[in-house]
């Protein structure tokens, strides 16, 4: 047979009925609802985010995302010569999503003192960490804890006198040097310990004095991500300070001011479901030398405005995962024909993709909505009740929300959907971590009861606002459930997770409504407030456009 016949009776098919790429689509110019929150923003910082967005949907971009988690981290506790180095090493295009992120500030900005942003800091870098989450999310884990980690430092003026330089720097600077020496740094943290986990007050790694300001830190962290930060801000049981003893907070480099490793001695990298171009590590301290940040015995209260932060870029990431994947799947469904008509024609999948857009609008409103409470709590007494109490429900709603609807998308997609080739599959593997993250549900529901026991001024606040935004006769009756709810999880609190749900979705309705949302916010409140109980996508029924709501929240690029 001649190679022409050969390569003649190979060409079996023509690809067709397939969807086009879904790179170079911008999500900043597809995505209405970020752009209408997103219009207090100066003029700057939106053209900013357009870049952003078309930087993200780049082949090249998307392409370096698979190759991130394709080619995972490698721990190296050796060199060639036998010598103790304790060094974990990435792709390339770790690196380069790195550099991206430090470049833009996502792991400082609301530390800076830009006039352009003043006021808005929290609220500019969210719409950042948003789309940014939607391309690769494992690099963010670094990025978070960089920008959580100052609040925890400011509690200490020479600490922050010396290391928020180099946090404000927006070079990115993976040599392996002391901090203090490098271009730029970023922060992680370590907190939890294997018979603890959440429990912190559990925790057994101690510390005591080592002279000159330090201690020498000895025992074990379970979790600690992304290892290669130039330093953590871990907990230890402070020992030999007179009555001042008990859980504490310090920061540890991990390389010392000698140029030398201090003593941590990473076992091995977590074998993760999702997550996977990010490091994380079991480590041991083995009199590692670290500086005293706070209170002595104040630990937990040293890093709690820490924990704060990392929840907000939970259900950022969560609400941004949600969001690329609904786009996805609906570019595709646009494209492909079932028996000769468009997908996204079919009235079943019309309810479905519209069902699913309202999910996303509200995690994507309620997200910022507390980005933007955040901005505001320093001067505001009802926007910081509104942080206190709502941060804890709109991590768990959002968080807990990413992960059926990505599943949806994916089945939009088919077998397409479920492959590694795409996207999809790496955003279903990677949403479950943040509602694991800095406290699962049940965790962030007895913080909300925390807060609720405490007597009810905060909720007060939040639900006199909710009840003013939600407008209409049937606002009350909302507020009204809650209250009974509220009343209920005091008495019986295992039913906790009845209040943070009705909490997370009459918020969202809420802010839906204060946004302008029209029939969109009038089907999310009729469907999610008024409507029956649903456990799976396309429950809409025909009063509801399903089309418009889909097309007025993920126009046509």
């Amino acid at each position: 047979m001649s190679e022409s016949s050969y390569l003649s009776s190979a060409d079996t098919h023509e690809v067709f009925n397939q969807s086009p790429p879904f790179a170079g689509l911008n999500q900043w110019v597809g995505d209405p609802l970020l752009r209408r929150i997103a219009d207090i923003l100066p003029d700057a910082v939106q053209s900013g985010l357009q870049g952003h967005a078309g930087w993200c949907a780049q082949a090249e971009t998307l392409e370096m995302a698979r190759l991130a988690n394709r080619h995972l981290p490698v721990l190296k506790t050796h060199d060639a010569k036998g010598h103790r180095i304790d060094q974990v090493e990435f792709h390339p295009a770790w690196h380069a999503f790195m550099r991206k992120s430090v470049a833009i500030g996502l792991h400082c900005s609301i530390w800076d003192d830009d006039p352009a942003e003043r006021g808005l800091r929290n609220l500019a870098r969210a719409t950042r960490f948003y789309l940014s989450s939607g391309v690769e999310a494992g690099h963010l884990c670094p990025v978070t804890m960089t920008n959580a980690a100052v609040a925890a430092l400011m509690g200490d003026n020479d600490i922050v006198a010396r290391w928020l330089p180099a946090i404000r720097s927006r070079k990115y600077d993976p040599s392996h040097n002391f901090a203090l020496a490098k271009t730029g740094l970023t922060l992680g943290m370590g907190m939890t310990e294997k018979q603890g986990g959440t429990d912190v007050r559990a925790n057994t790694t101690r510390a005591v004095p080592a002279g000159e300001g330090l201690w020498a830190l000895t025992g074990h962290k379970w979790f600690m991500s992304a290892p290669m930060c130039d330093a953590f801000l871990v907990l230890a049981q402070m020992e030999g300070h007179g009555n001042d003893t008990g859980l504490s907070c310090f920061l540890l480099p991990r390389m010392l001011p000698d140029g030398k490793p201090n003593a941590l001695r990473f076992q091995r990298l977590k074998d993760k479901l999702g997550n996977r171009s990010n490091a994380s590590s079991e480590v041991e301290f083995h009199g590692a030398l670290a500086w005293p940040v706070g209170e002595p015995g104040r630990g937990v209260a040293t890093i709690i405005e820490m924990v704060t932060l990392t929840r907000l870029d939970c259900a950022v990431s969560s609400a941004g995962l949600m969001r690329i994947s609904l786009a996805e799947a609906v570019h595709h469904v646009r494209h492909r024909k079932v028996s000769g008509k468009l997908l996204a024609d079919q009235p079943l999948m019309q309810r479905v993709l519209a069902d699913m857009a309202l999910d996303v609008a509200g995690a994507t409103a309620l997200a910022m909505r507390l980005a933007s409470a955040f901005d505001q709590a320093s001067v505001d007494a009802s926007q910081a009740a509104y942080a206190r109490l709502m941060t804890p429900v709109i991590k768990y709603w959002v968080c807990k929300s990413a992960a059926p609807l990505i599943g949806e998308a994916m089945e939009c997609l088919g077998g397409n959907g479920y492959i590694e080739d795409g996207n999809l599959a790496r955003h279903y593997r990677e949403a479950p971590v943040n509602a694991i993250w800095e406290g699962s549900g049940n965790v962030m529901c007895l913080d909300l009861m925390r807060v609720v026991s405490k007597g009810g001024r905060i909720l007060d606040a939040v639900l006199s606002g909710l009840q003013e935004d939600l407008g209409g006769a049937s606002a009350a009756k909302s507020i009204e459930v809650i209250r009974t709810a509220a009343g209920m999880a005091e008495a019986d609190p295992g039913s906790a997770r009845i209040l943070a749900e009705q909490l997370a979705i009459t918020a969202a309705g809420a802010e839906l409504r204060r946004l302008g949302l029209g029939f969109i916010a009038d089907a999310f409140i009729e469907t999610r407030l008024g409507g029956l109980w649903r456990s799976t996508y396309g429950m809409l029924d025909n009063r509801h456009d399903a089309a418009a709501i889909v097309d007025a929240l993920y126009p046509r690029l």
